[in-house]
């Protein structure tokens, strides 16, 4: 540029000179010709690396344009050897000697330095691997020379060198003291580049294609909410996968909140909510509440994420409810609860039982029924209801059943021996309650129950698990429960008289008048089997039927007809054209007109093939077999429609089992990282 704007300063025209290019200020002095105005290139690069004044500002913000004063400032600002300007161009000279970067001082190490070091550092990472894997603690309690329990980190990183020798030569003391790389700031750097490569690949597997969210929210150890989001996903082979991809901490759990921090992590990872084809949380009112609920809020961005209530969760609350409908019932767990926690509690006296009831009770304790010496309401033991999983009620009672005979022997060995009047007294107490037909006929009535759903409870947290499928146990469950309610009554009652029999139990006269409580006197008006068989039997069966049929209340029924229409089994038996093109017409931003055209053909194809006899399609038995014969057989791209009504459908979770597990793992490495 030749010449400059001129401006008026005074009564003359001043204007920049191209000169001060080629003096003592050339090799930092920058013009702008949008603004008219000089700045300083080193004080710009590095003005947050040191204080400047508010003079220093002119050249580094503003710009400088007194043309008249020009020298004279420029002086000023260079100022002496010392001042901010000369220290910012001396970074400026250090940044662009290619003679001081990082590759020429590696490049000065030699060969066998730079195989050193790699092989320090794979050492690190292999040991740091293999600990992330299996959820271990890298720290320990004393990480001294001395210690004989440095912590897994180095005790591995050591084992690791004496099965290697090449690798134990120049690891730990082996190796340069300021270069062991086994500090924990560079085992954390080493665990996140491994979470960061994690991602990368999961984030990869899903290739921008539709997803469901899977999220539950707890308080951690140190009583701050936080949020675990899991993605369920069709990957690349057919299958479903569930990956957890992000624990963060919420200011709080109201739905804008969650939705906030949801979307922020998807954003972090380039997914956008667009893709979300399915939601599954607990029931709380800020998930699933039908005015400013989550579910709510991302369907308004999503009209196709439909929410699902987490089905082990909704199963778990049926117990829930049959204890809390039915005393009887109430009563019955806090008695086996209390029953449980004095016997493990009195385990440690060996002395009280007999070798064969030893060895019962030793078995239920490393079943992990009951804990030694705890209380039943710790992780392992039969928990408090709502507070466990369906599974281990079914296990306790089963296990209760089988050592009914040790139990009743420790507790009178208590109600003589006990070292406390208390320990005596609540001994009696639970002899006198548990050794009643009642009690017994409770006990088993409840065992059958959760029988009937225990193939449900262990399908439900099953991350491959479909919604069909799904579906199809509970309809299963619930027609036993019909079933043992219309024709198991003098089954159950011949089990627990026999029971009674075995374990001397008194055996009450069904025929007679039954009196409700303590009371003697005031009859109820019927007879004990009465009593026990409408009154117990059917309320029981009733209420779970009632919480079942209530509480898993699924999607709507186009969605579900339509998904039993894409079942398999039986070669497609439930085929049904019409009810999976209204499926189609759900999920309206995926399928529109053209596209729900092109299915129809689509699906008149794909079912004359899929009936044609080919052995690969003859004996599926779930739209999970279906998704995966589609891709192994190359099909995906021909049914391209029919494939992604499958996959929208497989995404829809079942329960929320990752989620949950996803936090249980966090709390418990924080817990054992800060013992």
């Amino acid at each position: 540029m030749d010449s400059y704007p001129p401006t008026k300063i005074g009564k003359r025209v001043r204007q920049f000179c191209k000169i001060w290019f080629e003096g003592p200020y050339s090799k930092w002095l920058e013009y702008s010709m949008e603004k008219d105005s000089v700045y300083c290139l080193c004080c710009y690069l590095f003005k947050d690396d040191f204080f400047h004044g508010s003079t220093s500002e002119f050249y580094t913000k503003t710009g400088f344009r007194s043309w008249n004063r020009a020298l004279e400032r420029f002086r000023k600002h260079v100022g002496d050897v010392n001042s901010i300007h000369n220290k910012c161009f001396n970074k400026m000279l250090d940044l662009s000697n290619h003679h001081q970067s990082i590759q020429v001082v590696i490049d000065k190490h030699s060969q066998k330095v730079k195989n050193e070091y790699r092989m320090r550092l794979e050492a690190s990472i292999d040991v740091s691997r293999l600990l992330l894997q299996y959820v271990l603690p890298f720290r320990g309690h004393d990480e001294s020379e001395s210690s004989i329990n440095q912590g897994f980190f180095l005790g591995l990183l050591r084992w690791h060198g004496d099965k290697h020798p090449d690798v134990g030569k120049v690891i730990l003391e082996s190796a340069p003291q300021n270069d062991t790389l086994t500090c924990p700031m560079i085992q954390k750097d080493i665990a996140n580049a491994c979470a960061k490569e994690t991602l990368k690949a999961i984030i990869g597997d899903l290739n921008g294609d539709y997803f469901g969210i899977l999220v539950d929210e707890s308080k951690d150890i140190s009583h701050k909410e936080q949020m675990a989001l899991v993605l369920r996903f069709v990957n690349k082979n057919g299958e479903v996968v569930e990956r957890f991809i992000g624990l963060v901490h919420v200011s709080d759990t109201s739905a804008c909140s969650l939705k906030k921090a949801i979307y922020s992590l998807l954003s972090v990872h380039s997914l956008s909510p667009s893709k979300i084809c399915g939601q599954g949380y607990d029931g709380a009112s800020n998930m699933k509440g039908e005015i400013n609920g989550l579910k709510t809020l991302i369907m308004k961005d999503s009209p196709s994420a439909y929410y699902i209530h987490c089905f082990a969760h909704q199963l778990q609350l049926t117990l829930v409810a049959i204890a809390k409908k039915h005393l009887d019932v109430e009563d019955f767990f806090d008695h086996v609860s209390n029953v449980l926690n004095v016997v493990g509690g009195s385990f440690k006296r060996r002395d009280l039982l007999r070798d064969h009831q030893a060895k019962k009770l030793e078995q239920l304790f490393e079943s992990g029924e009951v804990q030694k010496g705890q209380g039943l309401h710790q992780e392992r033991g039969l928990q408090r209801l709502g507070d466990t999983r369906w599974g281990s009620h079914f296990k306790s009672l089963g296990s209760f059943i089988v050592i009914f005979s040790s139990i009743v022997h420790v507790l009178e060995m208590i109600e003589l021996e006990g070292s406390t009047s208390s320990d005596r007294n609540q001994a009696e107490y639970l002899l006198t309650k548990i050794k009643t037909f009642k009690f017994i006929f409770v006990l088993h009535l409840m065992l059958k129950v959760l029988a009937m759903s225990n193939e449900l409870s262990m399908i439900l947290p099953k991350k491959d698990q479909d919604i069909v499928n799904a579906v199809e146990f509970l309809n299963i469950t619930k027609k036993r429960l019909q079933d043992m309610r219309e024709n198991g009554w003098e089954s159950l009652l011949d089990d627990v008289s026999s029971f009674c029999d075995v374990h001397d139990i008194l055996i009450p006269k069904l025929d007679e008048s039954y009196f409700p409580g303590k009371s003697k006197r005031k009859s109820s008006g019927v007879s004990y089997a009465h009593h026990l068989c409408v009154e117990v039997f059917f309320v029981v069966i009733d209420v779970q039927l009632q919480e079942l049929n209530g509480r898993f209340d699924v999607v709507s029924s186009d969605l579900l007809l339509g998904m039993g229409s894409l079942n398999p089994v039986n070669s497609f038996s439930n085929f049904d054209k019409g009810k999976i093109m209204t499926l189609a017409k759900c999920y309206l931003s995926e399928f529109d007109d053209g596209k729900i055209r092109d299915l129809s053909y689509q699906l008149d194809t794909f079912i004359i093939h899929m009936r044609s006899g080919n052995p690969k399609f003859s004996n599926l038995q779930g739209i999970r077999d279906l998704a995966k014969a589609l891709v192994e057989a190359n099909l995906a791209e021909t049914y391209s429609l029919v494939c992604l009504l499958v996959k929208l459908t497989f995404i829809l979770p079942v329960a929320t089992a990752l989620c949950g597990e996803s936090i249980f793992v966090n709390e418990a490495h924080k817990k054992r990282s800060a013992e």
